[in-house]
């Protein structure tokens, strides 16, 4: 069965993607790259080492990632500092209910250390997660398996039987590769028929993870590796 839960933060738990789509776009052109939503869209929870490769696909070789990435932590932080940050729907009722039924729990993110401890606290849920992993913490960052399974190891558990939540699909396919049970509760966009091939669920807000995990069947979960076992 299902004892532990992983959850990705920016778009998922955290109201921040709509904030990394627009400060990457304005920061990107304050240098002269036109980049648009499509751009930013296809980067969301890569490691840099696969971003930086697909952004000067986009834009040429000269495409200085490092400065416009800075520039667009800038702009971020300081829109964040004035603003602050919204939690997802469902957020706190789905963690309260991982804490009343003992999962273990733990954040796997593309997010340094820092800004995830700054950013859990701030919004007052870091006391509820018994580990946090980040990028910088494995070799290999999302898509590739590493943080999931590092999450896992960390939680004590096997991945198959940990949920991993996700709203994009680098971080589904990262979860998938882990053996974890993906499911996705889109933010900027819906899953595409490659993502859908993956996800043991999906759901519209967080809260409604809960409904799952009340149901779930210990068959549906022997069904959903069998069949990916296969493939």
């Amino acid at each position: 069965m299902i004892k532990g839960i992983i959850f990705d933060m920016d778009g998922l738990m955290l109201d921040t993607e709509k904030l990394l789509l627009r400060f990457w776009c304005e920061a990107a052109r304050e240098f002269g790259y036109p980049m648009e939503k499509e751009h930013v869209l296809s980067i969301r929870s890569l490691a840099a080492k696969y971003a930086i490769p697909k952004l000067k696909g986009y834009f040429g070789e000269d495409f200085d990632y490092p400065k416009v990435r800075s520039r667009r932590m800038e702009l971020m932080n300081q829109f964040i500092e004035e603003q602050g940050i919204e939690k997802k729907k469902g957020l706190d009722e789905l963690l309260a209910f991982l804490k009343e039924n003992h999962y273990k729990i733990s954040v796997a993110t593309a997010t340094d250390l820092s800004r995830t401890q700054k950013y859990l606290k701030n919004v007052g849920i870091d006391f509820y997660f018994d580990k946090i992993i980040c990028a910088s913490m494995v070799e290999n960052g999302k898509p590739a398996p590493d943080i999931y399974l590092k999450a896992a190891e960390e939680l004590s558990l096997p991945p198959k039987e940990c949920m991993a939540l996700e709203d994009s699909p680098n971080g589904i396919l990262s979860a998938y590769r882990a053996g974890c049970l993906p499911v996705m509760i889109p933010d900027l966009d819906q899953p595409g028929e490659e993502t859908k091939k993956l996800l043991f669920g999906k759901k519209d807000n967080l809260e409604q993870v809960i409904e799952i995990l009340q149901n779930v069947k210990e068959e549906e979960i022997v069904s959903y590796f069998n069949l990916h076992n296969e493939e």
